[in-house]
């Protein structure tokens, strides 16, 4: 025990009691927050900090121009030095915000104004497409450039094809010479795939086509293009972006046609690119005839009306006998849903091409014409697993209507079929082709005893 000033001893039985209230706040803490609350809102001589990255740097074309320019200055005409300064400049200029400046100096020499004019009070260098020589080894070298600095910086391939979009809208306000040097690069960058084939609906802009400003630029550009690459590449990547069937528009309404377009590109030196829009219009008018005799039979037109068309057609497209006819067979067997059953599709066939005899007969007044036929059933029935055993039955029915005559029968059976199911269809025929042959030399010796 302690003495009578120490502690006391707890007892046993007297329970512990802990304050459950937090000790007072320092007093600096408190007096902290109660200024906090006493302190209001001004708007009067305060000044708040900003952070660096929610700054908004004031867009200034003229100054990114400035270093750009400085920079082609000191490289000069060395295409790879402006390649590799191009490169280096990426990492400490803004070329994302500044796009449309950067290509315009690299193509105009400097920032252009609405119409494709330079500004005289600003900065231009003669470092780009604009001042170089016109020719398709020194466009090539540009188009390198532009390659290396797109593929270094992907995010300007959109501000690329936007910014070429605009140019092509400018073409009226540039020299024939540059828009030779531009139309140039443009086919070798559309050739090596930097650029889509979509900018080119800036050339059917009403004003550049009325003026002819469109299909003379669409001469240098192919040219180049077809250099680079042959028709096919360019036709697919034409076809990609539905611009195959278009290009007639390049020439004002009253000049659309394909008889003025073969003229104007094969007389400028692109003959495979007149004879490229010939075939996609014969295509054109091929796919149209073929909708509207199917819709004429659905209609059940009468066959001489039928017959007057389609000729009409063949006219005015040079579509060909033979092309014809492959066309009307397609069409007279898209007409009707076939039975499933093999044993019962063949007499349902029958019945149905007997019908169609005689608008078959007035398209195959050549042995082409006949042959093409006989190809077209062939592989019809080839492809058509019910069809199999109605092949000779269908070629008898168009003997006896006079659609098909013998000559061309026997020259299908002997070398003109086609490898699909030749051994079963040719076994199919047999017999009839023997009686051909014992038919034709009948009437060959009662020929000669005639005579």
């Amino acid at each position: 025990m302690y003495g009578a000033a120490g502690p006391q001893p707890r007892s046993a039985s007297a329970p512990v009691v802990r304050s459950l209230q937090r000790p007072p706040p320092p007093t600096t803490w408190v007096s902290f927050m109660n200024n906090q609350k006493q302190q209001k809102p001004t708007l009067s001589g305060q000044r708040f900090k900003t952070r660096k990255r929610d700054e908004k740097e004031r867009f200034d074309p003229t100054q990114f121009q400035d270093c750009i320019i400085q920079g082609l200055t000191e490289t000069g005409t060395d295409l790879e030095a402006v390649a590799k300064f191009l490169d280096a400049s990426g990492a400490k200029l803004d070329y994302r915000r500044y796009a449309e400046t950067l290509f315009d100096i690299l193509v105009a020499g400097g920032m252009l104004a609405p119409g494709g004019t330079l500004a005289d009070d600003m900065m231009r260098t003669d470092v780009c497409v604009f001042a170089a020589q016109e020719d398709l080894e020194t466009m090539q070298a540009f188009a390198q450039v532009f390659n290396k600095l797109i593929r270094r910086y992907k995010y300007l391939e959109k501000g690329f094809e936007d910014e070429v979009k605009k140019l092509l809208l400018f073409l009226k306000g540039f020299s024939e010479s540059e828009r030779n040097k531009l139309a140039m690069l443009t086919g070798v960058l559309l050739a090596n795939g930097t650029l889509n084939a979509s900018i080119l609906n800036s050339l059917y802009n009403e004003n550049l086509v009325k003026e002819g400003v469109s299909a003379a630029f669409a001469v240098k550009l192919f040219k180049s293009w077809i250099n680079e690459k042959d028709i096919n590449a360019v036709a697919a990547s034409l076809r990609k972006v539905s611009m195959d069937n278009r290009l007639m528009e390049l020439f004002p309404a009253n000049k659309q046609s394909v008889e003025h377009f073969t003229k104007y590109f094969t007389e400028a030196g692109l003959k495979e690119l007149s004879e490229y829009v010939r075939n996609q219009q014969t295509i054109g008018a091929r796919k149209e005839l073929q909708k509207e005799l199917q819709e004429q039979m659905s209609r059940g037109d009468p066959f001489k009306d039928i017959i007057l068309y389609v000729k009409e057609e063949m006219k005015k497209n040079n579509i060909p006998e033979p092309v014809v006819i492959g066309i009307i067979w397609s069409s007279v067997m898209s007409t009707v849903e076939w039975n499933k059953k093999e044993e019962l599709v063949a007499e349902q066939a029958i019945k149905h091409l007997k019908q169609y005899s005689p608008l078959l007969a007035a398209f195959t007044t050549q042995g082409q014409s006949e042959l093409t036929l006989l190809l077209k059933i062939q592989e019809y029935c080839y492809d058509n697993i019910h069809f199999m055993k109605a092949f000779q039955k269908i070629v008898v029915l168009f003997y006896k209507a006079e659609v098909l005559s013998e000559e061309p029968i026997l020259k299908w059976y002997k070398d003109a079929h086609v490898a699909k199911g030749k051994s079963v269809f040719l076994e199919q025929m047999k017999k009839f082709v023997e009686w051909l042959k014992n038919a034709e030399e009948e009437s060959e010796s009662e020929a000669e005893e005639g005579d």
